[in-house]
């Protein structure tokens, strides 16, 4: 990737963080921080790791992201998922680098029966997504060279996800129940990775004209959808030989069987039409996405 002679990845020992630091190797210098390096809550430590990094790119894959926490921790969720995005937004700014910033479905309201789209109003139910979107404006109102992905109901290999979850319960029981009225796209890790450094390059490259020509708001969420439910019931479905052949039986239950702190969006589908129209870049059907993290955890 020509032009980049250091590239900052905040988030590093997350779920995406782990995948960017591999789609990006040999990108230029590789400067890897998590929340043992630096606290996001503290708008000083953020600005000084930017102005110590001097960064050509910066990949923001940090977030707090305890949904349910949230409602009882709004202001640490917002310095973390509002403060440090503008902070991040603002040093891009100043350097004229590249800063790339990850979203949320959670932003919306899952009122619409259809796919949501970028020009659709968001109205988060809970404060996980409203202090996402409070970073969304932010980086908008700072402006200059940046992209921001929303995307959903992540997982991959690493980290805690719904995926590792599901296959933990399933050596612990024998019936799992799983909410079946709330639906979304099942993104991986990985294919958000490998999406973003192909934007990146074709972006840095020249490909996609100048920067009011791409710099904006993208949804990036592997094709297709799914439940919960659904999704738990496919995992288990690809990983019958790991457990044995002991594979649980899926109860589907409604969200108002399975109460929490914070409200979900009963459709979280994304429709990523402006991505593949303005950079040709598509994420691989879910299925298809969570038969290679199932391949890579053997």
């Amino acid at each position: 990737m020509s032009g980049l002679s250091r590239v900052l990845i905040v988030g590093a020992a997350g779920q995406v963080g782990v995948e960017l630091q591999r789609s990006f190797a040999g990108c230029g210098e590789i400067i890897a921080v998590d929340r043992e390096s630096v606290d996001l809550a503290d708008a000083d430590q953020t600005r000084a790791l930017v102005r110590r990094v001097e960064p050509d790119l910066i990949l923001n894959a940090a977030a707090y992201t305890a949904v349910d926490r949230a409602e009882s921790e709004s202001e640490v969720a917002r310095s973390i998922n509002a403060q440090a995005p503008r902070i991040l937004a603002e040093e891009a700014l100043s350097r004229n680098a590249l800063l790339v910033h990850y979203s949320t479905d959670y932003v919306f309201d899952g009122a619409k029966p259809g796919p949501w789209t970028e020009d659709d109003k968001p109205a988060p139910l809970n404060t996980y997504g409203a202090t996402k979107l409070a970073g969304e404006e932010a980086i908008r109102q700072v402006g200059g060279q940046y992209l921001i992905f929303r995307t959903s109901w992540v997982y991959g290999p690493h980290g805690a996800n719904f995926l590792l979850t599901m296959l933990r319960l399933a050596r612990q029981r024998d019936r799992i129940s799983v909410v079946d009225d709330q639906i979304g796209g099942p993104t991986t890790s990985i294919e958000l990775a490998r999406a973003t450094r192909e934007i990146v390059s074709g972006a840095l490259a020249g490909k996609f004209g100048a920067t009011e020509d791409w710099a904006g708001l993208y949804h990036m969420t592997c094709s297709g959808s799914t439940s919960w439910c659904g999704f738990a019931q496919a995992i288990f479905n690809r990983a019958g030989k790991a457990l044995d052949g002991k594979v649980p039986v899926v109860v589907p239950i409604t969200s108002a069987e399975y109460p929490t702190p914070a409200p979900r969006p009963r459709n979280s589908v994304l429709s990523n039409a402006r991505l593949a129209a303005r950079f040709g870049v598509r994420l691989a059907p879910w299925e298809v996405a969570l038969d290679t993290v199932m391949e890579k955890l053997g």
